[in-house]
């Protein structure tokens, strides 16, 4: 089954720039906290206009914050749209509890605002229980 790996949820779109060859470019300190990795596909889901889209991660300046729309996906957002951008992984059921995604929210300026740990695990009532963990003091 294909499950959630990473992900930016609220962050703001710095740039658009149509005439690239295409991707999203993210600060690298900004992968490297989610655990996004240059090349990976992602979902992008643009919360002011609804659109969505797949496209590939390259990484810009380190600590610039910077969320760029590069190619036929500079179409698909305004600067300051809010974004949610995730990474998928096929598992089976069973290694679930092994993959900890890593969330992370942000302020308007694109600062890490919150990191969370989502967490699946083997509760009293159900096989498979979820919890979410706030690891924002442990990042």
């Amino acid at each position: 089954m294909k499950v959630i790996r990473a992900k930016l949820h609220g962050i703001r779109v710095t740039g658009a720039d149509l005439h690239y060859h295409g991707s999203i470019t993210l600060d690298p300190e900004h992968g490297a906290a989610a655990g996004l990795y240059p090349t990976e596909f992602v979902e992008i889901w643009n919360k002011n206009s609804g659109a969505r889209i797949t496209t590939y991660v390259i990484y810009g300046e380190p600590g610039s914050r910077c969320c760029i729309l590069n190619g036929a996906a500079a179409r698909t957002c305004q600067k300051g749209d809010e974004l949610i951008i995730a990474a998928a992984e096929d598992v089976k059921p069973q290694d679930l509890y092994d993959l900890k995604p890593k969330v992370l929210t942000f302020t308007p300026d694109n600062d890490i605002e919150q990191v969370l740990q989502y967490e699946v695990y083997k509760g009293p009532e159900r096989d498979f229980d979820f919890r979410i963990v706030d690891i924002t003091a442990r990042k």
